[in-house]
């Protein structure tokens, strides 16, 4: 076969098809990277902190009362406004003083004397990015913790911790809406970038088929 003959038989190439498909793909990655900015960086910050692990674990079986109870999240608790209650099968809180944070952990102390039985935590902290965040397990003691050193131990007030109230929750700015003005800048560069490389290659395209004109 001659090489005249081979070259011909090969397909033509269809012009202004590759510039076109080159615009769509740029495009189409343009939309890829400020959707992933945006949806990324949105679930990113809606993600609140969360309990990792407790002491006792929840629904543990212990021989005694502990002397407090450890609290475990996955990022530093604000102090202020962090609060546990220890309740008995009475309703009577045995927990004593304020919590106390050291690193991720949160710790509040129970009274001396409490009886043994099933008891419920439950608690609520402050996460790290300002929203309240709670929960509540149980466990149980077999015997009860040492007796208090002093009779006048008061106990604590009993019943469910008050939450804030959803409505002044949903007033405060939003500040976790996840999309930084940086990230809005960002997208708005990159699709000025693709208009501009679409209206170059359009020209491009154009004058090409004026010459094959």
């Amino acid at each position: 076969m001659k090489p005249s003959a081979v070259v011909a038989a090969r397909p033509a190439r269809i012009t202004g098809t590759h510039p076109i498909q080159r615009i769509a793909v740029l495009l189409a990655g343009v939309l890829l990277v400020a959707f992933t900015l945006v949806f990324g960086s949105a679930s990113g910050a809606s993600a609140h902190d969360e309990l990792s692990s407790s002491t006792p674990e929840p629904g543990a079986t212990l021989e005694t009362v502990p002397q407090a109870i450890e609290l475990t999240f996955t990022n530093v608790p604000a102090t202020i406004g962090s609060q546990v209650q220890v309740l008995d099968a009475a309703g009577e809180d045995w927990a004593e003083g304020d919590v106390t944070i050291t690193d991720t952990v949160a710790t509040q102390a129970i009274r001396a004397g409490a009886p043994a039985g099933t008891y419920t935590v439950n608690w609520r902290v402050v996460s790290s990015d300002s929203h309240p965040i709670e929960g509540t397990f149980d466990f149980t003691a077999s015997d009860g913790g040492a007796a208090a050193e002093t009779p006048e131990a008061s106990a604590g007030t009993a019943g469910p911790i008050e939450t804030a109230d959803p409505g002044a929750l949903d007033q405060e700015p939003a500040a976790d809406s996840g999309v930084s003005w940086g990230v809005i800048l960002m997208i708005a560069v990159l699709i000025s970038l693709a208009i501009v490389l679409a209206l170059g290659a359009r020209r491009r395209l154009k004058q090409g088929n004026n010459d094959a004109a």
